[in-house]
């Protein structure tokens, strides 16, 4: 199905036959989103399969690039249910601004931006061009649980209910 500009994105998000997870709950003492004036930021989210158990390893070595990309889809899914849930609907974000992902990796690793276009593919797909986004790819010697990837982003919230 091809999907238009006249398409919101919750209608992108049935189009496409995605179904959100739950919103996953915080691990310590933080909360996973805070708004504040138009910008909404959530907190790093990692790659939690419907099961609830994690995608772990190293990208690369433990997991090929592959699953690496499909763990960082995986985290965009619960990013986009975190704001589904504290927003009311994906409707509501005028553009995703920024990406942080953060690879789970040896240090000669060098294709975590391959493995974080799981996620940026995923919010294009959904968003359209208010899905394109500036962001950082980088890699990290150790992520908690020994997740494969940990993504954390900047979204603009349309609405005139600033606070």
């Amino acid at each position: 199905m091809r999907l238009g500009p006249e398409d919101t994105p919750e209608r992108r998000l049935v189009a496409l036959g995605i179904e959100l997870p739950p919103p996953p709950r915080p691990a310590a003492n933080y909360v996973t989103f805070v708004r504040s004036g138009r910008y909404g930021y959530t907190s790093g989210h990692g790659p939690m399969r419907a099961d609830g158990s994690f995608v772990v390893g190293r990208v690369g070595d433990d997991i090929d690039l592959e699953a690496g990309i499909a763990a960082a889809r995986i985290t965009g899914l619960a990013l986009l249910a975190t704001l589904r849930h504290e927003l009311g609907s994906l409707d509501r974000v005028g553009r995703i601004v920024k990406v942080l992902g953060m690879v789970r990796c040896r240090p000669e690793f060098g294709q975590q931006p391959t493995v974080i276009d799981g996620c940026s593919d995923l919010l294009v797909a959904v968003f359209a061009e208010r899905g394109r986004h500036v962001r950082s790819a980088v890699g990290m010697n150790s992520l908690p649980f020994g997740i494969a990837v940990e993504i954390e982003m900047v979204v603009e919230v349309l609405d005139d209910d600033v606070r």
